[in-house]
C-alpha cells in the first residue's frame, strides 16, 4: 500500500496541539510524516509535543499566530530551513464565536474570518510558493459541514468555512498545473473533549445530533485521520478542489421523520 506511505514527507498542522488537529496530525504521523506542529499557545504546544514524542513521532513546534502574515513568514522561512521542505499543509487551526447575528460585534466577526478564512490564505500563499517551485504539494483545508449549512447562532464561523470551501476550489484552480492538489475535509459532529459536557443521555443537543446522523453516534476523532493520509497521499493525486465530508452522513439525509 505504498500510496498511502508518508515516509519522508513533512506535514505542517496548524494548531495540532489537540482535538481534531492532533487527531489528523497523530494519523500523518503514523502514516510516515514528520510533524511541524503550530500554536499560539506554549502550554498546549509543549504538551502536545510531549505526547507526540513519547508516541515515537518526529515533530517540531512552531508558536505563532497565522493571521499576522510577517511572523508567519518568518516561521515557514524557519520551517523550510529547519525541514528542507513541506511537504504537506494542513489549514487546520480555527475559533468559533457562537453569537446572534443581530448581536455579534463586528470586531468578533472579524477575528472569527481573520482565522478561519484569512490565516489559511495566508499559510497557503506562503507555504504554495515554495512547493511551486518544487511542482508538489499537498494542501487540507479543514471546513466544516457549515460550509454548506447554516446554523443558528455561528453567522462568522459559517461565512468563513463557506469561505473556506471556496478558497480550496480556487487555489486547486490555480495551482494544479504545478502539480499541487487543494482539497478540504468537512468533519461532522465529533467526541471531543469541547463536546463532553452535552454528550449525555437527555441532553437535547446529543439526542438531535444521534437521531440526525445516520450513523446514530458521534464521530471519533481518529475516524478523521483515514481521510487526512488519503488527501495527504499519492493516493488522491488526480482529486483537487474536493471538499470531503466526514460526517457520519448528515449532509445525505434530510433526518428521520418526526413520527419514526
Amino acid at each position: 500500500m505504498n500510496l498511502f506511505d508518508l515516509s519522508g514527507k513533512v506535514a505542517v498542522v496548524t494548531g495540532g496541539t489537540h482535538g481534531l488537529g492532533m487527531a489528523m496530525a497523530e494519523g500523518l504521523a503514523a502514516a510516515g510524516a514528520e510533524l511541524a506542529i503550530t500554536s499560539t499557545t506554549p502550554s498546549k504546544l509543549d504538551q502536545a509535543l510531549d505526547y507526540y514524542h513519547e508516541k515515537g513521532y518526529k515533530a517540531t513546534g512552531y508558536l505563532f499566530d497565522v493571521t499576522d502574515e510577517l511572523e508567519a513568514a518568518q516561521k515557514v522561512a524557519l520551517m523550510e530551513a529547519t525541514h528542507g521542505k513541506i511537504d504537506i499543509l494542513v489549514n487546520n487551526a480555527g475559533i468559533i464565536k457562537r453569537v446572534p447575528a443581530i448581536e455579534m460585534e463586528i470586531e468578533d466577526f472579524r477575528k472569527v474570518i481573520d482565522v478561519d478564512l484569512t490565516g489559511p490564505f495566508i499559510m497557503s500563499k506562503l507555504v504554495g510558493k515554495h512547493m511551486i517551485k518544487r511542482r508538489s504539494g499537498k494542501i487540507i483545508n479543514i471546513c466544516s459541514m457549515m460550509s454548506e449549512l447554516g446554523r443558528d447562532n455561528v453567522v462568522a464561523y459559517a461565512s468563513a468555512k463557506g469561505g473556506l470551501k471556496m478558497l480550496t476550489k480556487n487555489l486547486a484552480t490555480e495551482w494544479a498545473k504545478h502539480n499541487i492538489q487543494v482539497n478540504g475535509i468537512g468533519p461532522g459532529y465529533f467526541a471531543t473533549s469541547q463536546t463532553e459536557p452535552i454528550r449525555v443521555d437527555g441532553h437535547p443537543f446529543n439526542d438531535f445530533i444521534i437521531s440526525r446522523t445516520p450513523e446514530g453516534r458521534w464521530g471519533n476523532p481518529e475516524d478523521l485521520a483515514g481521510t487526512a493520509i488519503f488527501l495527504a497521499s499519492d493516493a488522491s493525486r488526480f482529486i483537487n478542489g474536493q471538499i470531503i465530508y466526514v460526517d457520519g452522513g448528515i449532509l445525505a439525509t434530510i433526518g428521520k421523520p418526526a413520527n419514526e
